[in-house]
């Protein structure tokens, strides 16, 4: 990666967060990075283009983390708990604005535009990455309680923005725990199964 692009992309990264997409123009960012409007345009043909670049960007620090997990070679529950404290560390950390993909899905609603596209390729991702462990445990179907424990993440990243931090990491890895917990308790002969 040149030294413009990163520059570029670094300041981009940093603002977009930080203010949001819509409301942090182009020449902002140009004058931040400290690179001419030919140069942007050169690696980045508009915005959205930036834009897309910002959150796979976002996306692969959070693949990289997953994958220190997942290349522990630990059980699959504790995989699963480390990715969680990951997302309560960054829940608790200074400067936190919620979850970067879904702010940019509220700002970018139209399925098709590229943006949230991005969005929705990093949310399958991480589900699919979820669910996988969670077959690995033994949970059958692991569907349902991948998406149980998105939906603990999503409201995590939620809450972590408008209220005490810590009390929401503290929430959610009890809920991460006590989704594993019941995961892998025996089912009671005859007892309906939740449906997570």
């Amino acid at each position: 990666m040149s030294e413009a692009r990163s520059r570029l992309l670094g300041t981009a990264t940093r603002l977009f967060y930080a203010e949001g997409l819509h409301s942090v123009g182009i020449d902002r960012i140009v004058a931040e990075a400290k690179v001419t409007r030919a140069t942007l345009y050169r690696h980045f043909p508009g915005k959205d283009d930036l834009v897309v670049a910002y959150l796979r960007g976002a996306d692969q620090a959070i693949r990289d983390r997953a994958g220190e997990a997942l290349g522990s070679g630990r059980p699959a529950a504790e995989v699963l708990l480390a990715i969680a404290r990951s997302i309560a560390e960054d829940i608790a950390s200074r400067g936190f604005r919620g979850c970067a993909f879904l702010n940019a899905a509220a700002e970018y609603p139209d399925p098709a535009h590229p943006v949230h596209k991005a969005v929705l390729a990093h949310r399958e991702w991480f589900l699919r990455t979820v669910t996988d462990l969670l077959a690995q445990t033994g949970e059958s179907p692991p569907e349902p309680a991948g998406r149980h424990f998105v939906m603990l993440r999503d409201g995590a990243m939620a809450a972590g923005c408008l209220t005490d931090p810590t009390a929401v990491c503290e929430t959610f890895l009890q809920g991460v725990e006590g989704l594993l917990r019941f995961r892998a308790a025996p089912m009671v002969p005859g007892a309906r199964a939740r449906s997570g």
